[in-house]
């Protein structure tokens, strides 16, 4: 791990706000030309951000939603790591697991070279507060996926001058508590620093983004009440709000909508910041005639028929969410099921896509804020939050439950609301519901595949206890 500390800057260029930005890597920048003047700091914080394109870019879809009773693989070649996803028989040689843990501690790296170099520079107060707190809610960012698939790892939070300051570090894993106050603490800060300071765009954080990562980090930790007051926050600043049409969320042009709270741009075009759902979500078929140029599916994380069976009738997201047709080459259609969020069907280019992925959205506040009202006694008011999301779906409104039926319909609103955004295996797992729901679904589709106990954590990379010994990996593995 520790060669992933070494990271110190990568470089953007833009030609407006608006668009995203180039990447421009450049390795060895020297420390006397660099970090000396507000435009610097913003450089390294917006490829700080960019980077966030490869953590969400396949790996955490097939983490978060092909390790789930969401999707499978229909491809004729699946990867080695799609197929222990699919069959949650991961392990350490996995690449979406390598993938995540590098950019997670690259992500931490940048955010401590930012703020260890702040104080050095003049500028104002306002700079520094926004620069601070940006740089504290990436690295909490990062850490939150770390110690939720990980449990245990290495708390880094200085900026490193010289490879022998790394290997005087103590790179040994800490405990989840002490990882989870790093974020806590970090999310705090920054949702203060950022109060106030406007004209940010949803790829920046903003005190109402830190304030949403940090009530979904105290719902994870069960600390319910404090997830309460934190989410009421963000709900009374009124600065977002439910889309009117869902479908809006994941199609052409979903840059800065209201809902949107957190979001990771890319750009088609040709120029390297495309993603990859335009494939991975379509079915492995020559003759597909639904892009430019005819490109491929690949068929590498698709609806379960079970899935696609059992929205409500009525349901306005089903429509949005899965396809069940596709248009081949002779334009004639066929039956086969389909992902639609994100895929974007005006580039033909593989890893071309231009949609943007909303890490954090509203509707995400408002059914968190309901599971902490039910789990604070107060079920009764909880439904309004539900229901608010399920009015938007064009679903009747639930009533009358106990805090346990509250429950249950809660984690089946979030598995429809979110499906195919990585939510299915971390609110399974933070909810103890994990094994239950997977091991019966195997059996209900004659699988002989099952969830162990140890299985509720992922194996640490091997690569990275090749390069650190004391790492250790998690029990099970």
């Amino acid at each position: 791990m520790k060669k992933y500390i070494l990271y110190i800057l990568i470089a953007v260029t833009a030609s407006s706000c608006s668009d995203f930005l180039n990447l421009q890597p450049e390795y060895q920048i020297s420390e006397n030309s660099f970090y000396k003047s507000p435009k610097d700091f913003e450089t390294a914080l917006v490829g700080n951000y960019a980077g966030l394109q490869g953590l969400h870019n396949t790996a955490l879809i097939d983490l978060g939603d092909l390790t789930t009773d969401n999707t499978d693989i229909k491809s004729t070649s699946p990867l080695v790591a799609e197929a222990e996803c699919d069959e949650v028989n991961l392990t350490a040689s996995n690449d979406f697991l390598n993938t995540v843990w590098s950019i997670s501690f690259a992500t931490i790296a940048r955010s401590n070279n930012i703020l260890s170099r702040l104080d050095a520079v003049t500028m104002t107060d306002a700079q520094k507060n926004q620069y601070k707190g940006e740089a504290l809610f990436l690295r909490a960012y990062a850490y939150f996926y770390l110690v939720r698939l990980f449990g245990n790892v290495p708390i880094v939070d200085v900026s490193f001058r010289s490879p022998d300051e790394i290997m005087k570090f103590d790179m040994t894993r800490r405990t989840v508590d002490e990882v989870y106050n790093v974020i806590t603490q970090d999310l705090i800060q920054s949702a203060t620093l950022l109060n106030g300071i406007g004209g940010l765009s949803k790829s920046q954080a903003s005190s109402g983004a830190a304030k949403t990562l940090l009530g979904k980090v105290y719902l994870t930790t069960r600390q319910f009440d404090l997830a309460k007051t934190v989410l009421k926050e963000v709900i009374d600043l009124k600065t977002y709000a439910l889309n009117p049409d869902y479908k809006k969320l994941f199609t052409n042009g979903n840059d800065e909508l209201q809902e949107s709270v957190f979001e990771v741009k890319y750009l088609s075009g040709n120029v390297g910041e495309g993603n990859s759902f335009s494939t991975i979500f379509m079915p492995s078929r020559f003759d597909v005639g639904m892009f430019p140029g005819n490109m491929q599916g690949a068929g590498r994380v698709l609806p379960t028929r079970q899935m696609a069976n059992s929205y409500e009738k009525g349901d306005l997201r089903r429509t949005a969410s899965i396809g069940d047709s596709v248009k081949l080459i002779s334009g004639k259609y066929e039956k086969d099921l389909f992902g639609l969020k994100f895929v974007d069907f005006t580039t033909g280019i593989v890893g071309d896509g231009g949609i943007n992925f909303t890490s954090l959205r509203y509707a995400d506040v408002l059914l968190m804020y309901a599971e902490a009202l039910n789990e604070t006694s107060s079920t009764a008011d909880a439904h309004t939050y539900l229901n608010t999301v399920r009015s938007r779906a064009g679903l009747p409104a639930k009533t009358g439950l106990d805090k346990a039926a509250f429950a249950l319909a809660l984690e089946n609103e979030r598995k429809f609301e979110f499906f195919l955004e990585g939510h299915r295996w971390f609110d399974l797992v933070r909810t103890g519901r994990y094994q239950t729901v997977m091991n019966q679904y195997f059996k209900d589709n004659g699988l002989n595949f099952s969830v162990a106990d140890h299985e509720v954590l992922m194996p640490i990379p091997l690569r990275e206890i090749d390069i650190n010994p004391n790492l250790g990996q998690n029990p099970g593995y």
